[in-house]
């Protein structure tokens, strides 16, 4: 298995204008097994897929089971995975950098989401 630092080097030169980067999203182990065997060579975790595993509603999930649910992903593949960890799971600046610090330990290389990320 890669380091955590060479998926974040993977993973950020995987950014370069003029090449699309195709990142899939899984929503449990087995189809990111499936998605990395297909060649995609990052993959990003998805709230809404992960919540309706749950049986409920996006929206819905922790922080504790949104981390989980990606160290698990991180886990099951060798290639670097982002995540949508939503507005970092709170509106407070240290809360938000508890959900990094977090995301960071699960194997995550780089938080993709709506509020970290714009």
């Amino acid at each position: 298995m890669a380091s955590q630092s060479d998926k974040v080097a993977a993973f950020r030169s995987l950014h370069a204008p003029g090449r699309p980067l195709l990142m899939p999203n899984p929503w449990d182990q087995g189809s990111a097994k499936l998605l990395a065997s297909l060649g995609f060579r990052a993959l990003a975790t998805t709230s809404s897929g992960f919540a309706g595993t749950l049986g409920r509603l996006d929206g819905s999930v922790t922080r504790d089971e949104a981390l989980a649910h990606a160290a698990t992903i991180v886990g099951a593949v060798d290639v670097p995975v982002s995540a949508d960890l939503e507005n970092g799971f709170a509106d407070d600046p240290t809360a938000v950098a508890e959900t990094v610090t977090g995301a960071a330990a699960a194997g995550l290389g780089r938080v993709l989401d709506r509020g970290l990320h714009r």
